[in-house]
């Protein structure tokens, strides 16, 4: 008898605890659904969820940058963390990639052009280091640039497609493809993301392609569900991604770096 006593004692305690923790993680979610939330040293803030429907205006969010974060951390209820870990299939799945038309051209000759963006495909090594060369950066070691694409969460590009008209000599028409822009993100897969290595083939600036670049790359982390996005930014190009809706240095909080020192 008193065994089973323990044991009740035990389970009743195991349910208040459930209980409390589904209580934290239903305030959380409604805060987040209601808050704007901060990033940091470039953050990207959203106020509503990914397909909400909702248009309210963004609101100033009440607790901390800190505490918005770890309020991420309660946002899973425990019978979510009991879930058995998905398979590598659901993983496939939910990582599948999306290629959005941002611009198509005919040309007199009958030559389609078309500017994609796609959150998944895949970028040549040699491909990237032509289009850094075009921008000025400096060159990097092939293989630690193979092994960053390699382990970014997200590799977001932008390609000019070219189909080729039909004729004698091209009985099929063709299609030529181009790298003009990239940009990759690192995340944790669950809450964080930092994206990195942002650039546009100069051919190509000056006509809203970086803009567009970011803005999807940044709804297809949304629609992972990762609600906090940072970048890093040279100071002449800060006041372009706050046009984007990110934040320097929300509430005085410091993006800060560590250097080996030879």
């Amino acid at each position: 008898m008193e065994m089973d006593m323990d044991m009740d004692m035990v389970q009743l305690n195991m349910d208040i605890q459930m209980k409390r923790m589904q209580v934290r993680s239903v305030e959380s979610q409604r805060w987040q659904e209601h808050e704007h939330i901060p990033l940091t040293s470039l953050h990207h803030s959203h106020a509503t969820k990914p397909n909400s429907g909702r248009r309210g205006k963004s609101v100033h969010a009440r607790a901390s940058l800190w505490d918005s974060i770890r309020a991420g951390l309660l946002k899973s209820s425990p019978a979510t963390l009991a879930d058995p870990k998905p398979s590598d299939e659901d993983e496939e799945e939910e990582l599948q990639s999306e290629e959005v038309i941002l611009l198509e051209k005919v040309q007199t000759d009958g030559t389609v052009e078309r500017i994609v963006f796609d959150s998944g495909a895949d970028v040549d090594v040699s491909d990237l280091e032509l289009l850094c060369d075009k921008v000025g950066w400096p060159r990097r070691p092939p293989a630690k640039v193979k092994a960053a694409l390699r382990n970014s969460y997200m590799v977001a590009s932008l390609h000019l497609h070219r189909q080729l008209p039909l004729s004698e000599k091209n009985n099929d028409g063709g299609n030529k493809r181009e790298l003009i822009g990239l940009a990759r993100a690192t995340s944790d897969h669950a809450f964080n993301a930092t994206i990195w290595d942002v650039l546009i083939d100069p051919m190509y600036q000056g006509q809203g392609l970086g803009k567009a670049l970011v803005e999807q790359m940044v709804r297809a982390l949304l629609r992972r569900d990762i609600g906090n996005i940072t970048l890093f930014a040279d100071a002449q190009v800060v006041d372009f991604y706050k046009g984007l809706g990110f934040e320097a240095d929300p509430e005085g909080i410091k993006g800060m770096f560590w250097y080996p020192r030879f």
